[in-house]
């Protein structure tokens, strides 16, 4: 059998191989598997949940996957917002992210969502394995992940203050005007988290951060609020006294008392992505949390082009104009919502 039909044929068979473990209701265009690269695989599972209306997480996350599958050897599952009518890819729909049963063998969870609120179904294997205390990285509105509900009597509104260390507060930086820069805290530098990681900028602007916890976090990025979205526009004095933390690394306590540990970045626009130095963030991030050797400058690359969107919102019929399905960020294949600008 030729490589990539054996390639694609052993996708297939564990797509629905999860399908069986996942129940009747999950179907096999709800998520995207990506096993790692043929004799290139460490044993772990990374579940990386998407869903937000703003930033384009539909994009990155299966973009993050072939990376974190292909070049560092973690079979990878991605999750998406479907709408329940049609089944096509919708943020929108608040309250359906199919497949989170996926993260019962799960390793790391890397949550992209913006204020949902799934059905208690859903929601189980989420609080399972946050009572585990098992790791997470949370990428720019998971501050804000949920906003509501209380399954297993947890106050979901605020995850983002309990688990991340802060809810959504505010847009530090003038929001589709002013970006931002990673300026790495010195006392921290040496952190393998940062290795090789020194040249960051992000189109989607600095949040503002008031209710963590810095002494008892590590932070490893302050974000510098620019004057322009331009990597050489310069900074913004006025709003850099102090400069707002990007990327920390904390602790948290579970319900159940288990403690955990989240790595989090408030950057995480699909457009921010195309700075290399992100996307080794976030690979050396995963690979410390689950207790792989963080190198000393991880492979990056892109699997297949990556174009992505601009952020910001756009109706839900658009996207159901489109009519994409996770299929549709598959390996081989560059898909953007909408063409960059």
């Amino acid at each position: 059998m030729p490589h990539s039909l054996y390639r694609s044929a052993r996708l297939g068979l564990i797509v629905l191989l999860l399908i069986g473990g996942f129940g009747l209701h999950l179907s096999a265009n709800d998520l995207l598997v990506f096993e790692p690269a043929e004799n290139n695989t460490n044993g772990k599972h990374i579940v990386l949940i998407s869903g937000d209306e703003e930033y384009r997480s539909e994009e990155s996350c299966p973009m993050l996957a072939k990376i974190l599958s292909q070049h560092h050897g973690y079979r990878c599952t991605v999750l998406f917002a479907i709408d329940k009518a049609t089944g096509y890819i919708n943020p929108y729909q608040i309250d359906n992210i199919p497949g989170t049963s996926s993260l019962a063998t799960a390793d790391l969870c890397i949550l992209a969502t913006r204020w949902r609120t799934l059905p208690d179904d859903q929601m189980q294997p989420i609080f399972e394995y946050l009572q585990a205390g098992k790791p997470f990285i949370s990428l720019r509105t998971a501050t804000h992940a949920f906003k509501s509900g209380q399954y297993g009597g947890y106050d979901w509104k605020n995850f983002g203050l309990n688990v991340i260390g802060e809810n959504w507060h505010s847009h530090h930086g003038q929001h589709k005007v002013e970006g931002g820069r990673g300026v790495i805290v010195e006392k921290n530098a040496d952190h393998p988290i940062l290795n090789d990681v020194s040249d960051i900028y992000t189109p989607s602007d600095i949040y503002g951060i008031a209710n963590l916890d810095q002494e008892a976090a590590t932070v490893l990025l302050r974000g510098q609020v620019l004057k322009h979205l331009d990597p050489a526009a310069p900074p913004t004095a006025e709003k850099n006294d102090p400069m707002m933390p990007l990327a920390w690394l904390k602790d948290y306590t579970a319900p159940s008392g288990t403690k955990g540990q989240v790595f989090v970045t408030t950057a995480g626009a699909a457009v921010d992505f195309r700075s290399e130095d992100l996307r080794r963030l976030i690979v050396n991030a995963s690979l410390f949390l689950t207790g792989e050797d963080v190198p000393l400058s991880a492979e990056v690359s892109f699997v297949d082009p990556f174009e992505p969107s601009f952020f910001g919102f756009v109706t839900g019929e658009a996207y159901l104009e489109r009519q994409l399905r996770p299929s549709d960020f598959g390996l081989g294949k560059a898909t953007s919502v909408y063409p960059p600008q």
